[in-house]
């Protein structure tokens, strides 16, 4: 009775491990896709992320657009008085703020800018 037990709650880990799997892997599958859609349609430009030096959302919204390859632009408001100005005039309640064809988008969401351009 108890190997029968063990039997049963290794399948069950076995098939809670498989499905995680199978749902990171369309996860990635998914990011892929959108991240050479944002890539393709992006040119020198077109995005404009306006930065705080402190701002973790900054860092990776760095890191997933250099990791995939989409062209943009940084500013830090702290460093750049043309920075700040864009950002004050923008109306922006935070960071990041991307300008994205001119147009101010709060945060990074990777869907909202390709809607953008």
């Amino acid at each position: 009775m108890a190997r029968t037990g063990w039997r049963s709650l290794a399948g069950l880990l076995v098939w809670v491990l498989l499905v995680t799997a199978a749902i990171e892997g369309w996860r990635s599958y998914q990011t892929g896709r959108l991240a050479a859609q944002l890539a393709g349609r992006a040119g020198p430009g077109d995005i404009l992320m306006l930065s705080s030096e402190r701002c973790v959302f900054c860092d990776r919204a760095r890191r997933w657009m250099t990791r995939h390859g989409v062209p943009f632009t940084e500013c830090f408001i702290e460093r750049d008085a043309d920075c700040a100005g864009r950002y004050q005039a923008a109306g922006a309640q935070g960071t990041p703020t991307l300008l994205v064809r001119g147009r101010p988008q709060l945060g990074f969401s990777p869907e909202q800018v390709l809607a953008g351009l």
